[in-house]
């Protein structure tokens, strides 16, 4: 079970996870507001610094790197899945799985990134004007993932020559995300580390 000193789960969702789901909703709607959609003959992108790093804006229905973008079945899929992530992370926090300060600090961030594109999913469908007249199924599976930051990777060009050197666009969520999986993995080894310790001492 997490120990006496970890925060709360509820301290972590209140000073953490809210304060960037906020940030990342109000910088998504901003770009929505700001920018064509990406099919728009208008659509541009904001160069804030040149051939660096842009601003633009994406619809990604799949996963990272776009995966399953434009197919049919990848709305109602991803749609899911998060609601299931967000599931076994509850059972896992009640059995106690994740001990340790900077596993917790990671599963706010976690949180914030599964909430934040789930939010995504279930409502911009419903904000496209193209499709406004149509059923409310179509334009649920019609939800997508705003992503707008775009940046460019010296040499990434050369192990995804159509990328131009540009990672795909992401998100603050995205950001979370990834920044989550990496504190999670640390922490595995940290908490393996100090449980071998424990036991060569015990002997």
């Amino acid at each position: 079970m997490p120990s006496a000193n970890s925060p709360s789960l509820l301290k972590l969702l209140l000073c953490l996870t809210l304060p960037l789901y906020v940030l990342d909703q109000i910088s998504k709607f901003w770009t929505i507001h700001n920018f064509p959609p990406p099919w728009s003959p208008d659509a541009y992108h904001w160069p804030i610094i040149e051939n660096v790093f842009h601003w633009v804006r994406v619809h990604n229905q799949g996963v990272a790197f776009g995966l399953g973008n434009g197919t049919a079945w990848a709305p109602i899929v991803f749609l899911c899945v998060p609601i299931l992530a967000l599931i076994m992370i509850r059972i896992f926090w009640k059995k106690g799985v994740f001990t340790s300060r900077l596993s917790h600090v990671a599963i706010a961030l976690l949180l914030c990134g599964i909430f934040g594109n789930l939010t995504d999913r279930l409502i911009q469908g419903f904000l496209l004007e193209d499709f406004r007249h149509m059923s409310f199924w179509h334009r649920l599976c019609e939800g997508y993932v705003v992503d707008f930051v775009a940046v460019k990777l010296p040499l990434y060009d050369r192990l995804v020559p159509s990328s131009g050197g540009w990672w795909p666009a992401f998100n603050v969520a995205d950001s979370c995300i990834c920044i989550a999986a990496g504190m999670i993995f640390i922490s595995g080894i940290l908490e393996e580390r100090a449980v071998k310790k424990a036991t060569k001492a015990a002997k």
